[in-house]
């Protein structure tokens, strides 16, 4: 039944554009000013919807916030993506390329602005801390697919332990942000590095001989 398909395709659209628009309406709104200062009402008007929208879309205050954060995480997986994608064989290459795009993201974002200036508050930030496995689940396996799945061919154990250090150190820099970005990207390069190398080696050795 295509006109169906149709109309589905058309609702999940429209769907998308409305949740793109309020998450773009909460970052502008977290430009100026914390998100435990920021009313729902203030997200309607800003996004140009009703409150009961609102409310239908995300069902709660939380449910925005969560849905703000798992989009950046989705930004942060796309680069990561790239970056393995433009350093093939080179691990070190990937890793260091992947977490400056990664601080590049978060830095730039308001929420982990007000985390930086030691502004933000539980609401936000407990969804990367005590309320945050659907994040982490969220990264986690992204991340075990892009290792597994891309060049580096890591075995699905070594795929998934990268994947769980990696989402897990990630999301700790934005509950607590490093003082010197710089060195957190060399630091985490270096303990990193080694057990991908290892890894991969270790996929190179699995693969039949051409």
């Amino acid at each position: 039944m295509p006109g169906v398909r149709t109309r589905g395709s058309y609702q999940e659209a429209a769907r998308q554009l409305l949740r793109t628009s309020v998450l773009d309406a909460v970052r502008s709104l977290l430009d100026e000013k914390e998100w435990s200062d920021i009313t729902m009402a203030e997200v309607a008007r800003a996004a140009g919807v009703s409150r009961q929208t609102l409310y239908n879309e995300f069902d709660s205050r939380q449910g925005v916030a969560q849905q703000y954060i798992l989009r950046l995480v989705d930004q942060f997986l796309d680069e990561v993506k790239d970056a393995v994608a433009a350093h093939p064989d080179d691990a070190r290459g990937t890793i260091m390329s992947a977490f400056e795009r990664f601080i590049s993201i978060a830095t730039s974002d308001p929420a982990v602005r007000w985390a930086l200036l030691g502004r933000a508050k539980s609401e936000l930030l407990s969804l990367i801390t005590t309320d945050g496995w659907p994040v982490l689940e969220k990264a986690v396996n992204s991340l075990a697919e892009v290792f597994e799945g891309s060049w580096v061919q890591l075995s699905p154990r070594d795929a998934r332990i990268a994947a769980n250090h990696v989402g897990r150190i990630a999301l700790s820099f934005i509950a607590i942000p490093a003082r010197s970005p710089d060195t957190i990207i060399d630091d985490f390069t270096d303990f990193v590095v080694p057990f991908f190398e290892r890894a991969y080696e270790d996929s190179l050795a699995r693969r039949p001989a051409s």
